[in-house]
């Protein structure tokens, strides 16, 4: 796994010619964010060892580097699920590769469903903390030293300086900006009601199947990290909507524009 990251750094860096500084990770619904990027070179994943197979719509499976205001981006339309079955090494492939060709910051986004009734469809939630009930780690086997030590803090998996500045970007361009606590399942299966109201008690307001191996890794390899996640629905049981994937991209791109701003604005702050 070591070796796929390397030899994907290397291939990125010989196609672009350019060091990004900022990652980011474009949920479902959100690829066509990469729309403000200039100068840009698309790589498709499928040419980078050990990258993502992106079998869900929604997710192109293309990395796309290029600038925003001068700023080195790469942007990554796709990531890795493990109700897709992909393996520990592909899970964490691609955000250590980030690392490598030279990414201090990763700012994650998905489609998650919203456990609280203030927080509706359209909104926009930064993640302050997770619960990680996807019953596995993505560091778990043997660890990789290149990377990281063997045991990683997560007290502050999100990091407070990035934190508040998007929040200090969200007051400036009058974007309501949620805080709330991400519950991270295995999926594929959508939640039963009676999960909701226990996830609920846990602690949990906003839930999705994805981002929690990406924050992990990153954190174990340095990268500081900040998540935002576009609400596409209400959980179950809370409204009378049938859930399903067709509703999270379509919920997604409801909160895609406001979305649009707080990314251009980040990226330019560096």
């Amino acid at each position: 796994m070591t070796d796929s990251a390397n030899k994907s750094a290397k291939i990125i860096l010989d196609k672009v010619g350019v060091q990004p500084i900022i990652a980011l990770t474009l949920g479902s619904g959100l690829g066509d964010l990469v729309e403000i990027l200039e100068h840009s070179v698309t790589i498709p994943y499928h040419t980078l060892p050990d990258f993502p197979p992106c079998s869900v719509a929604g997710h192109a499976g293309n990395l796309i580097i290029g600038q925003w205001k001068n700023v080195p981006v790469a942007f990554l339309q796709g990531r890795a699920h493990f109700y897709e079955g992909v393996s520990n090494a592909v899970a964490k492939t691609y955000i250590r590769t980030m690392k490598l060709i030279g990414c201090e910051k990763l700012l994650l986004t998905n489609a998650a469903g919203s456990m609280r009734k203030n927080i509706v469809p359209g909104d926009l939630v930064l993640i302050k903390d997770h619960i990680n009930f996807q019953f596995t780690n993505v560091l778990v086997g043997q660890n990789d030293d290149e990377f990281g030590e063997r045991f990683t803090g997560m007290e502050d998996a999100y990091d407070p300086e990035l934190r508040n500045t998007l929040l200090k970007i969200a007051k400036q361009k009058n974007i309501t900006l949620h805080e709330g606590v991400y519950f991270g399942v295995l999926g594929p299966s959508f939640e039963t009601p009676a999960e909701i109201r226990a996830f609920q008690t846990l602690g949990g307001d906003v839930v999705a199947m994805s981002l929690i191996n990406e924050v992990i890794t990153a954190r174990h390899c340095g990268l500081r990290v900040a998540a935002i996640s576009a609400i596409s629905n209400m959980a179950a049981g809370l409204s009378c909507e049938k859930i399903s994937h067709e509703l999270t991209l379509s919920g997604a791109k409801k909160a895609a524009g406001q979305l649009k701003q707080l990314v251009m604005e980040f990226i330019s702050q560096k």
